[in-house]
């Protein structure tokens, strides 16, 4: 018996970008609303998710490849180590953690529990996807509406986190802690 997804591996595909997507505006949003910048863990993870994303833009512009979700599983395990590193910090009793909890657990911590749920994700899809979503050439598949929304969330927020880390920044290294944006007056 063949296992295969057919034509629903473009929509997962595009639902799963728009997940990750989602994680990367929420973040962001959350950041402008409490104020509470992303520490350099932090940046590292939503690189990691930025990463996760790049492979999962391939799968819905080009169509799905085991190498696309390669990308997909090396990212979201470099994302992981930083998460769990970063849970381990702050994982001593007393430890008030970084940042603000969001229902009752920090961010790294539901990164990492998303990183995981990504790499169970990729493993499912590489073995129900039979890969023929797209052209057998290898060429530029046509995505559809929700590819194209998938597309525009995720490139948008790409590029606003690209901008916030500049501003928070700078080009040196992240403050541990960060309080303020260094290209920023106040």
């Amino acid at each position: 018996m063949k296992l295969s997804l057919g034509r629903t591996a473009p929509c997962v595909n595009s639902l799963a970008l728009l997940g990750v997507s989602g994680i990367l505006w929420f973040a962001f949003g959350w950041q402008l609303v409490l104020q509470e910048l992303p520490c350099p863990l932090c940046l590292l993870q939503r690189a990691g998710f930025a990463m996760v994303g790049i492979g999962l833009l391939l799968n819905v512009c080009f169509g799905s490849r085991p190498l696309h979700y390669g990308i997909v599983v090396i990212s979201a395990l470099a994302g992981m180590v930083s998460a769990v590193r970063q849970v381990l910090l702050h994982i001593a009793p007393g430890d008030p953690g970084f940042g603000s909890p969001f229902l009752g657990l920090h961010f790294y911590t539901w990164a990492a529990v998303a990183f995981f749920a990504l790499l169970v994700w990729s493993g499912l899809m590489l073995m129900f996807d039979d890969m023929a979503s797209g052209p057998e050439s290898g060429g530029r598949r046509r995505p559809g509406w929700l590819g194209k929304l998938a597309i525009a969330a995720f490139l948008s927020i790409l590029l606003i986190n690209a901008a916030s880390t500049a501003l928070e920044c700078g080009f040196g290294p992240c403050p541990d802690n960060p309080t303020g944006y260094q290209w920023l007056p106040g």
